[in-house]
């Protein structure tokens, strides 16, 4: 790999693993370089609001555990919030570029599964009978 260079990552779309979410929930998507205080500063104050009820965080990669850093300190902050995690994994694809387009070398195209999380919060009761749920308190 020292002939070449990465020049392009692809991220491919995932699918929610969560099915009947409202059209309008807030979706806190967690990046490697995101400041947990500016997440949580507009989490809580969306979720102490009576009208939300629902707050999905996302995080894959490197993120993944800031993101479970966040579910935990809202969890800390708004107690009685219902919890379902998932993991799953999401497939991204690095573009490889030789460095000496004369050297006669292809662009090489690498697809990688990285590890991904969604954790979804809510303030009304969830299903106990789904994997991954906990229970507020516990």
């Amino acid at each position: 790999m020292e002939n070449y260079k990465k020049t392009k990552i692809v991220e491919k779309p995932c699918t929610l693993p969560f099915t009947n979410l409202p059209p309008d929930i807030i979706e806190m998507k967690v990046k490697d370089g995101s400041k947990i205080r500016n997440l949580m500063g507009y989490a809580i104050s969306k979720m102490e609001l009576d009208s939300v009820r629902q707050i999905l965080f996302t995080g894959s990669g490197k993120a993944v555990s800031k993101t479970i850093t966040c579910v935990e300190i809202m969890k800390r902050r708004l107690r009685e919030l219902h919890q379902i995690t998932k993991v799953l994994f999401r497939q991204i694809e690095e573009i490889w570029e030789p460095i000496v387009p004369e050297a006669g070398l292809d662009a090489l195209t690498v697809k990688r599964n990285i590890p991904a999380i969604c954790v979804l919060l809510s303030k009304d009761a969830l299903d106990p009978q789904e994997p991954g749920y906990q229970a507020p308190g516990s």
